[in-house]
């Protein structure tokens, strides 16, 4: 599928967006001063650039681009544009994300491939760590499953760990987002191919502000965080250490405006430090993807008009656990048997293994330690422990044992 034609001031937009290389503040700059693009574009003004205090960059780039290689250059580019992009979004036009309009600091331009629809629905951001603990991503899928099996497309961003856990757990069961940090003719991290061929197969969107051959640079993923969480209702971190580049995206949120949740871990785990941060600072805590339903329709009640369409309540419990599949593996696209049940139920223990599911956390004993802690030989526990295993409330990571 080849991308719009372009209108002749959507083409002097978009020339303007290329010739000052991403910059929000610039683009916006001139057009406040200018009103149109393609006045701001014309090389007499480039006296007028420097008064408005751009940088030299951005001039000397004024003046390339209306040399003939910098015309080549610039074809070069919409070549690329129509080979990877199914649509061009512009600010306040169209299609364009209403949710983002409020924002200063907005994406003038949105490249877009697969279903452009998807964006203007009532979305919510899954976030967290790029190297979770088995749990954290397990936690995502289900909870990106859920939302999704509710008519609530998952925004994300790409990125491995809860980002990826998220995106696949949505594929299952609707739509999801991916907002990148690189043009959409790459794909960041490369193993995310298809997944980003899942992502658009499903009816979802993979989004980026940035033009074609836009390398994976440290700076854009900050930027990008702003419109995953300025396109979504409310923002989730999954799972996040102190560190984590997913609080950035919570902060981002909540400077919009937006509600922030968090889901809480172990106090010992550092996977969950800044969730806890979080929390502390104000986050809602959740441990249940319905809760934060529940939060959103309390104020918005007309918030999805497909609610109705899948009325489950947190009383009954859901019986069957959705298994995360790695994105690599070439598969089908992940389905549980029931497009709602993808939170675990509670199992019965029996009694002779309830001593050792009780030593049991999220982040996982070895088998010494264990051994050590129930008082059994090896061979016992080793037996338990598949016995645990088969239940579906134990598995093994690493050399390690956790619940699941």
């Amino acid at each position: 599928m080849k991308m719009q034609t372009l209108s002749p001031p959507e083409l002097a937009k978009l020339k303007l967006w290329y010739v000052l290389r991403h910059s929000v503040a610039s683009y916006f700059k001139l057009i406040d001063y200018f009103q149109v693009a393609e006045h701001a574009l014309e090389l007499k003004h480039l006296n007028t650039w420097q008064q408005l205090h751009l940088h030299a960059n951005h001039l000397k780039r004024l003046e390339e681009f209306h040399s003939d290689a910098g015309q080549q250059q610039f074809q070069q580019c919409i070549e690329r544009i129509d080979q990877h992009c199914d649509y061009l979004l512009f600010e306040g036009i169209g299609d364009y994300p209403k949710q983002l309009m409020p924002y200063d600091d907005r994406p003038p331009i949105l490249f877009v491939r697969g279903d452009k629809s998807v964006l203007q629905h009532t979305q919510i951001a899954l976030v967290g760590s790029r190297k979770p603990s088995p749990h954290g991503a397990q936690v995502s899928y289900d909870f990106a499953a859920y939302f999704a099996s509710r008519h609530y497309p998952i925004c994300s961003g790409l990125a491995v760990g809860i980002d990826a856990a998220a995106h696949q757990g949505a594929i299952g069961q609707g739509q999801t987002v991916a907002v990148i940090g690189t043009g959409l003719d790459q794909c960041y991290p490369a193993e995310h191919q298809q997944l980003c061929q899942q992502i658009i197969d499903t009816g979802g969107a993979i989004v980026s502000e940035f033009l074609p051959n836009t390398p994976p640079a440290k700076q854009n993923f900050p930027r990008r965080n702003r419109i995953i969480s300025g396109l979504s209702e409310a923002t989730l971190v999954v799972e996040a250490g102190l560190k984590s580049g997913s609080l950035i995206t919570a902060k981002t949120a909540a400077e919009q405006g937006k509600s922030v949740f968090a889901i809480p871990g172990h106090i010992y785990s550092q996977y969950h430090q800044g969730c806890h941060q979080l929390i502390r600072e104000g986050a809602t805590l959740i441990d249940h993807p319905e809760q934060l339903l529940e939060d959103l329709n309390a104020f918005r009640p007309h918030i999805n008009v497909h609610q109705a369409d899948a009325d489950i309540s947190i009383e009954k419990p859901l019986i069957e656990k959705a298994r995360i599949k790695p994105s690599s593996e070439k598969s089908r696209t992940p389905k549980t048997t029931n497009p709602t049940a993808v939170i675990p139920a509670q199992v019965d223990i029996p009694m002779h293994l309830s001593q050792l599911y009780a030593e049991l956390d999220w982040v996982g004993l070895s088998l010494d330690e264990l051994a050590s802690r129930v008082q059994t030989s090896t061979s016992e526990l080793n037996v338990a422990l598949v016995e645990l295993e088969l239940l579906g409330v134990c598995r093994q990571h690493a050399g390690r044992y956790l619940r699941c």
